[in-house]
């Protein structure tokens, strides 16, 4: 029961891997606003935001899976520092990202607000998310994640004990229910609520960025100490 069950830890790997690639290939691109001539892309921003968190969770899974492959003192210096450059990125990233979210939150709230044009202008162009698509995604997404979260305890039931993934894995489900609920509005405010939604998951991806980040400093300190003793 202490030894890991290497093919069902693989197998979560992989239907982690899934749900990243999912949320990646729901990309929504945004042009420069002309009215009526382009929806905004679906199912929307708020399944591309959950990448940044889902991908923090494969980030730390794969490094688990490296220990599988490499000998502990390599694995030990390499997890410290690949996890600090790592969780920069995704927190430069998120803080982007929140930005671009901020920006065309503001875009749609003053054209909804603008009466009459402005808010025609709204309706042709932001007005028909298709929240169908959007909740079919969402439904795939979490099977994936209830299914990695099962995986993973049945792998080695000591995944239990390890307090920061546990929180990350409900922080991630947690945020698609959230995505979800923006998804429940009148249509017409969907492209709106759902755009605050992947303000909010951007915000919780750059909190956990942040804490891996400042988890890794000890790690990358003690890796160029020993670099400088070995030199």
């Amino acid at each position: 029961m202490d030894k890991l069950r290497t093919p069902v830890f693989i197998t979560a790997l992989v239907v982690m891997a899934l749900v990243v690639l999912i949320e990646l290939g729901s990309t929504a691109y945004l042009g420069e606003f002309e009215p009526g001539q382009q929806d905004l892309p679906t199912p929307g921003l708020g399944i591309v935001y959950l990448a940044l968190l889902d991908g923090l969770i494969l980030f730390t899974v794969g490094l688990i899976g490296l220990s599988l492959l490499l000998p502990e003192r390599i694995h030990g210096r390499l997890q410290g520092i690949t996890t600090f450059f790592f969780s920069l990125v995704v927190l430069i990233l998120a803080i982007t990202m929140i930005f671009i979210a901020i920006g065309l939150l503001m875009l749609m709230v003053t054209l909804l607000m603008a009466a009459p044009f402005g808010t025609l202008a709204y309706l042709a162009t932001y007005a028909n998310f298709e929240v169908g698509a959007a909740q079919a995604t969402l439904g795939s997404i979490m099977t994936l994640k209830i299914a990695f979260a099962v995986l993973l305890v049945l792998a080695h039931q000591r995944f239990l004990e390890n307090k920061g993934l546990v929180l990350i894995v409900l922080s991630s489900l947690l945020a698609n229910v959230v995505i979800a609920f923006t998804h429940a509005f009148p249509r017409f405010l969907v492209s709106i609520t759902d755009d605050i939604g992947a303000i909010i998951v951007a915000i919780l991806a750059a909190i956990w960025a942040l804490v891996f980040l400042i988890g890794s400093i000890p790690a990358v300190i003690k890796a160029l100490r020993i670099d400088r003793a070995v030199s």
